[in-house]
Formats: structure tokens, C-alpha cells, sequence
């Protein structure tokens, strides 16, 4: 694989007001996994290794909001101006998501337009449950109205739902919960008509999507029944096919193979999950994808970098 100017559209920031906020409520891991200590040169420093040309950075899960709407809106703030201040100085190196203060739709409603409007973010990132509140929820539709009207694009990175704390695996949450937040996040946003009411959101997905590949067809059945096919007047593979996907931590022949059967290719997009997949991790999912044998030349170049630039022109 070529990875002369890789588009990462799945790179975390770990800004240094939400370490301290994390620490100050004794929060060491998010979804089972430690919080790595992270700089923008230690991104650099991997995305040069890697060839990686251009980062979009975008905070993780658990988001910003611990408990407090007035805490929620300071550090979203905060996250953010860190966010643009190493746009601004890395020459090109990191774009951004921004992050916002969810589930509180006015307020993430007023943040997405600052860092739009005056702090150049390149989308907004959204956590696919926050408070137990799926995506595709009515009372977030100020908020996605905004966004349709922008044609904002979103980024949706799994979060650990409350129902999945009662469960007592013994698996950290990142392996299969996190995968879950986002089919079910997706599924809610089908079929409370949230993807036909606001066409021009362009939707980006974390890993690949999650399990929205391998059930695709079990849920396109609903089109067979009429209180969920009003929601979804196109068919539910039409809405599936319209959503973006990232490789992150789902670089495998597997995973590519379902999504390549499933949507445009032009819909793939590279992501590495950097910090929380580590050095060693990203090195991987780059050779994974290089040696991959459902890939040709032209879709690795597509993936690495080509549909990146057209999603975000």
C-alpha cells in the first residue's frame, strides 16, 4: 500500500483540560481501555511512521458531559480552541470534529456553529449514545436540522451505554459494546425517520460501521412492514449505502469484504484510532490494509486518501 498522504478521519485528541477533568472524577479508563497519555507531537511522530499526511481529530468517549450542562458547554469550548490552536500551527497536519456539549441540543446546537463558523472545524463528532440517549432521538432535532442545513458532515464514535455496564462480561467494553452503541445508534436513526428528514448530513461511521454490515439485509426486512417502512420510505439499504464507513480497527479482509458488497467504495474511508489503538496497532492496520486481497491498487488509494478529499472537498 502506497501511504504517501493518508487521510486519518478517525484520530483521537486527548486535550489537556479533558485529562485533567478525568482525573479530577478518577475516570482512568474509557471502555476498558487506560486513557494514553497523548500530544500532537506524539500524533506526528506515528503519522509520519505511518504516512499518515493529515489527521482529523475528534475526542473519544465518554465526551464532555459528566453530570453538569454549564461543565458540558466550558469544556467542549476548551477541547475545541485546543483543537483549532494545533490546526492552526501544525501546517496542514491535523484538521478537526468538533466535539459538543450533548445531550443538550441548544447548547451542542450553538457550539456546532462557533466551531464551524469561526474556529474551522471540518465536521462535528457525535457520540453514538450519550446519557443512554441514542442518536435519531426527537429531542436532538434542532440540532440535526442545524446540521442538515449546513450539510455538516458527522462523525459517530461509539460510547458505553448504561445497559451495557449491567451485562457482567468480563471483556473490556472497546471489543463488542462499542460496536454495539453504534448498529443501534444507526438503527434509531433509520427508523425514527432521522436519515429521511435530514438528507444533507453526511455520516461518517466508526469501525466500519460497527455490526451495520453483517445485519444490513435482517434490517432492510423491514421494509415489509409498514409502520417502520414510513420512516423509511427509500428502503433501508438505500439509507445503509448513503452513510460513510472507517477502517479503524477494522482493516481485515472480513470486514472490507462485507463493506465492499454492501456500499460505493467511494464510501470507505481510512482510520486509524490513534492513541487508543497504539503505535504498534496503527503499523498494523496499515500493512493489513497494504497486503489486503479484496483491495486493488485504485481501492487502497481510494480508501488511503481519494475519498477523503472528495467527502471533504
Amino acid at each position: 500500500m502506497d501511504n504517501k498522504g493518508l487521510i486519518d478521519v478517525h484520530h483521537h485528541t486527548i486535550p489537556p483540560a479533558f485529562t485533567r477533568e478525568m482525573e479530577k472524577r478518577g475516570i482512568a479508563l474509557v471502555a476498558g481501555a487506560p486513557l494514553p497519555a497523548w500530544t500532537g507531537e506524539r500524533s506526528l511522530a506515528i503519522m509520519d511512521a505511518a504516512g499518515i499526511e493529515t489527521a482529523v481529530l475528534s475526542l473519544s468517549a465518554p465526551g464532555v458531559h459528566f453530570g453538569d450542562k454549564a461543565g458540558a458547554v466550558a469544556l467542549a469550548r476548551e477541547c475545541n480552541l485546543n483543537s483549532a490552536e494545533l490546526g492552526a500551527t501544525s501546517k496542514g497536519r491535523f484538521k478537526s470534529f468538533a466535539v459538543l456539549p450533548m445531550p443538550f441540543t441548544a447548547e451542542a446546537a450553538a457550539e456546532a456553529t462557533y466551531a464551524l463558523d469561526h474556529l474551522g472545524a471540518t465536521g462535528v463528532v457525535l457520540l453514538a449514545s450519550t446519557d443512554g440517549i441514542f442518536l435519531g432521538d426527537p429531542r436532538f432535532d434542532e440540532l440535526m436540522a442545524e446540521l442538515d442545513r449546513r450539510k455538516a458532515i458527522v462523525f459517530v464514535h461509539p460510547n458505553i451505554h448504561p445497559t451495557s455496564n449491567t451485562l457482567d462480561l468480563k471483556t473490556p467494553g472497546f471489543f463488542v459494546e462499542f460496536l454495539c452503541d453504534t448498529s443501534r445508534a444507526v438503527t434509531n436513526l433509520i427508523f425514527t425517520g432521522t436519515l429521511e428528514r435530514y438528507p444533507n448530513i453526511r455520516w461518517i461511521l466508526s469501525h466500519a460501521g460497527g455490526f451495520i454490515p453483517f445485519i444490513a439485509w435482517r434490517l432492510s426486512l423491514a421494509d415489509g412492514i409498514p409502520d417502520l417502512a414510513a420512516k423509511a420510505p427509500k428502503g433501508v439499504l438505500t439509507y445503509i449505502r448513503s452513510l460513510y464507513y472507517d477502517t479503524a480497527l477494522s482493516p481485515s479482509p472480513f470486514a472490507l469484504a462485507s463493506l465492499l458488497q454492501l456500499v460505493d467504495p467511494s464510501h470507505i474511508l481510512f482510520g486509524s484510532d490513534f492513541p487508543f489503538a497504539p503505535e504498534i496497532v496503527v503499523g498494523g492496520e496499515v500493512q493489513t490494509l497494504a497486503a489486503s486481497p479484496v483491495l486493488t491498487p485504485e481501492l487502497r488509494a481510494a480508501i488511503g486518501r481519494d475519498n477523503a478529499l472528495a467527502l471533504f472537498g
